[in-house]
């Protein structure tokens, strides 16, 4: 059984009757689906592998790196229709929907193919002394493009990091036993925001874990989310390291989503070689791309940017209106978005009380329970 909660993205109660019957009808389709479950539910950005070459790669992020991919592929004629670009942790991953130039359809031609592979691959390695770079081609359809970014990055092992400072999030995440029901209990806090329920199944997923009973709660600016999990083959957490591990993967999925910098909107006319000038031109500026989801709408352009300067700080004022202005005013939209180190605005959620699945096995009845006995969930 399976209660969520929901508004749309300001908040608000859903009243559309069409948008209603959009999400029934998504998840009565997702879950009838022969061999599938709902990861299977195509994202905004996911595109059909017969239409266009699929690029999945992963390696050490620097300033200018999309600059310079993007730049590549024009040079070698072809055209970037959509892309996903996530960074974390000194790494990135992204997925690229590619056409070749001359057909307007995927890349057919084994030696290009080739050429495209080996000449990316070396712009990628970069630092030979930094970790490995990875690159290739999918030959199946991406069935959600930020599922696939964040099974990307957990093989890039982005969670690894030497410090075991202060959570930036000012969150919290523990595991401990539940030995009565013979589960491991995560529990997570920290700041609330969309799509974080996503990111942290994901991760537990990925990693063999199932969800048999969880809670997912929200006041304000923070989030609470309560798991009962088995490792796949039914036992609990055993070792300090295993915890420690899930612990660190889950931190990395929660933030490799947090948008930091300025957000960029640009709506354009769509053409060849449009993403590689708009890029040239951060990377001129001494702007990092952090996150970029790049797509196309008939003959439109609509790409948003995430974007700090080379050293991860804010961007000056005077560097945005150059960009504008060398972009185009009336296409770029420019809005500050609050960095993952921020403070919280609000001090009184700090001190609220939670509902913890923990009452149930001790005699307290639920408001919400999410009976979640499933090894995927997107």
């Amino acid at each position: 059984m399976y209660v969520f909660y929901v508004t749309d993205a300001l908040g608000n109660k859903i009243t559309n009757e069409e948008v209603i019957s959009s999400i029934e009808k998504t998840i009565i389709a997702s879950h009838k689906s022969s061999g599938t479950h709902p990861g299977a539910i195509q994202s905004r950005s996911s595109a059909v592998s017969s239409n266009y070459t699929i690029i999945e790669w992963t390696g050490r992020d620097r300033p200018g790196l999309m600059s310079d991919i993007s730049a590549l592929l024009l040079q070698m004629h072809c055209d970037i229709a959509a892309a996903e670009l996530w960074t974390h942790n000194m790494r990135v991953a992204c997925l690229l929907y590619v056409t070749d130039e001359g057909t307007g359809g995927p890349i057919k031609d084994a030696d290009k193919l080739s050429r495209v592979k080996e000449s990316l691959s070396s712009v990628l390695r970069g630092d030979i002394n930094s970790k490995s770079a990875h690159m290739d081609f999918t030959t199946t359809t991406v069935t959600h493009s930020e599922r696939r970014l964040h099974q990307m990055m957990y093989a890039d092992r982005d969670y690894e990091r030497d410090d075991e400072d202060d959570w930036e999030l000012n969150g919290k995440i523990t595991v401990n036993d539940c030995e009565e029901k013979g589960y491991s209990v995560v529990s997570i806090e920290c700041r609330d925001r969309p799509k974080l329920f996503f990111d942290t199944l994901c991760t537990l997923t990925d990693m063999q874990y199932v969800v048999f009973h969880a809670t997912i709660d929200s006041d304000g600016e923070k989030a609470f989310q309560e798991y009962y999990i088995r490792h796949t083959d039914g036992c609990t957490l055993n070792s300090e390291a295993e915890r420690r591990r899930l612990i660190q993967c889950l931190r990395a999925a929660i933030e490799r989503r947090v948008s930091e910098g300025l957000r960029l909107e640009l709506c354009t006319s769509d053409r060849i070689g449009l993403l590689s000038d708009v890029t040239r031109i951060f990377r001129e500026h001494g702007l990092s791309v952090k996150r970029a989801d790049v797509s196309t709408r008939g003959n439109t352009a609509i790409n948003t940017f995430y974007v700090t300067d080379a050293a991860g700080g804010r961007v000056d004022g005077k560097v945005i209106e150059a960009v504008k202005k060398e972009i185009g005013q009336k296409f770029l939209k420019v809005t500050e978005v609050f960095s993952s180190s921020s403070p919280s605005r609000s001090s009184a959620v700090q001190t609220r009380s939670k509902f913890s699945l923990g009452s149930l096995f001790f005699g307290r009845p639920s408001q919400v329970l999410c009976n979640l006995g499933l090894k995927a969930l997107s």
